[in-house]
């Protein structure tokens, strides 16, 4: 197990478990569970539970893929064109139930590449990603949202 995959699939939960419904990010508009559901998402995309059109002209993926696969970090504020500039409404009930929702995402994207071990899903702003690249993507994503609500 690589240490993204080691991460995501044992770190990541217990680190928005310490989220409460009051806190404020140091950037952004979303709430922590709106950034919780936001995550379900990124990884429901990632495993093509669902699908969304690609966004990057393809005369600059080449540089927008090497930014999404290399170390440097997403900058705070980074804009999301897929996202208005008001957050969506929450669709659990709560935080717990929102953590518990992409718990299950996070598994069901380890358990459909596990069984589709070839399979590529296209990210909309970055291309096609394999399992190795989609964790690191995720993971880099994941750690950028963490920043934001002081939790690394």
């Amino acid at each position: 197990m690589n240490s993204n995959e080691q991460f995501l699939k044992e770190e990541y939960i217990p680190l928005l478990q310490q989220l409460s419904d009051n806190e404020v990010g140091l950037w952004g508009v979303l709430s922590p569970q709106g950034m919780i559901e936001h995550m379900t998402d990124a990884f429901a995309n990632a495993h093509g539970r669902i699908k969304l059109p690609a966004q990057t002209p393809e005369a600059i993926l080449p540089k927008v893929r090497a930014f999404a696969l290399s170390e440097t970090p997403f900058k705070e504020n980074t804009k999301n064109v897929l996202m208005s500039e008001e957050p969506a409404p929450l669709r659990n009930h709560s935080i717990t139930e929102a953590i518990w929702e992409l718990e299950k995402e996070i598994k069901a994207f380890m358990d459909f590449y596990k069984a589709n071990p070839d399979s590529k899903n296209l990210n909309p702003f970055f291309g096609e990603f394999n399992y190795e690249e989609w964790l690191h993507l995720l993971h880099k994503h994941a750690n950028h949202h963490l920043k934001q609500f002081n939790l690394l």
